[in-house]
C-alpha cells in the first residue's frame, strides 16, 4: 500500500507538459508554418557557406598580394616577374594579360599608343576579377531584404489564425489564442535571426572587396608606369633590414716612443 501512494505522489510531482513550446505552435502552424522554417534555414545556411567561402577567397587574395612586393617587382622584365606569382592568382592574371596586351599591340597597326591599350586590357581584367569577388554577395542582399518579409508572412498566418479561433470560441481565452500568437512571434524573430547576419555579411564583404580593387588599381597603375617608362618608373621594394657592421676594436694609445701607455688606476 505504501508504495501504491508513493508512485501516486511521484506521478503528481511530475512537470507539466508544456503546451505553449516552440514545437507545439509549430505543430499548431501546420505546412504553412514548417515551409515558412524550411525556407528560413535554407536562406540562413546559404547566408553562411557565402560568408565564409568569400572570407577564404579574400583572404588567399590578399596573401598573395604579398608576393607582388617581395618578388615580382625584384625582376628584369614584367614576363619574368608574371612567373613568380601564384597560378590561378588574381594578380598573375593580371600579369599575364599586362604581357599579352604588350604582344597584342606589337601586332596590330593603329591600335594607339601602347600605353592606352595596356590600360583598357588592365581595366577589363580587374572588372572581370572583381565580378568574381562579387558573385554571391547577391544573395546575401536578398536574404537581407526578403527574410524579414517571410517571416512577417508567418506572423500574419499566425495573428489571423488566433482571429479565427476567438471568433469560433465566441472568447479571447488565453488557451485558444497563446498558441498561434505564439507562433507569430516565433516567425518574426526567425526572420530577424536570418536577416541580421546576411545584411552584416554582405556589408563586411563589400568593404574587403572595395579594399583588394583598390590594391587590384594601385597594381594595374603601377604595371602601366612601368611599361611607360620602359622598366625605369616601379615600386620601391623594401630590402631585408642589415645587420649593423660590428665597430672596430679601440687601439691601444701609444707614447713617443712606441709603447704602449699605461693606465693608471
Amino acid at each position: 500500500m505504501n508504495l501504491y501512494y508513493l508512485a501516486a505522489a511521484a506521478a503528481d510531482t511530475e512537470a507539466p507538459v508544456n503546451e505553449f513550446g516552440f514545437w507545439k505552435a509549430m505543430e499548431e502552424g501546420g505546412p504553412v508554418a514548417w515551409s515558412i522554417l524550411a525556407v528560413m534555414i535554407i536562406m540562413s545556411v546559404g547566408s553562411f557557406y557565402i560568408l565564409f567561402t568569400k572570407l577564404f577567397e579574400q583572404n588567399k587574395v590578399m596573401r598573395q598580394y604579398q608576393s607582388v612586393r617581395q618578388s615580382f617587382w625584384r625582376a628584369s622584365s614584367l614576363k619574368e616577374g608574371a612567373t613568380k606569382l601564384e597560378k590561378n592568382s588574381a594578380w598573375r592574371q593580371l600579369a599575364d594579360d599586362a604581357v599579352t596586351a604588350q604582344e597584342h599591340h606589337g601586332k596590330m597597326e593603329g591600335a594607339g599608343q601602347e600605353v592606352h591599350f595596356v590600360e583598357e586590357e588592365l581595366a577589363h581584367s580587374q572588372n572581370t576579377i572583381n565580378q568574381s569577388l562579387s558573385g554571391g554577395l547577391s544573395f546575401l542582399a536578398s536574404v537581407g531584404a526578403t527574410a524579414p518579409f517571410i517571416g512577417l508572412l508567418g506572423t500574419v498566418i499566425g495573428i489571423y489564425r488566433a482571429l479565427i479561433n476567438i471568433g469560433i470560441e465566441g472568447s479571447a481565452s488565453i488557451d485558444k489564442v497563446a498558441g498561434p500568437v505564439g507562433e507569430a512571434l516565433i516567425m518574426t524573430a526567425i526572420g530577424l535571426l536570418v536577416a541580421v547576419p546576411a545584411v552584416l555579411a554582405f556589408n563586411w564583404l563589400q568593404s574587403r572587396n572595395r579594399r583588394i580593387d583598390a590594391l587590384m588599381t594601385d597594381f594595374s597603375n603601377s604595371i602601366v608606369a612601368y611599361i611607360g617608362s620602359n622598366g625605369s618608373i616601379k615600386p620601391a621594394v623594401t630590402a631585408a633590414a642589415a645587420k649593423p657592421a660590428a665597430k672596430p676594436a679601440a687601439k691601444p694609445a701609444t707614447t713617443a716612443g712606441g709603447a704602449s701607455a699605461s693606465i693608471k688606476k
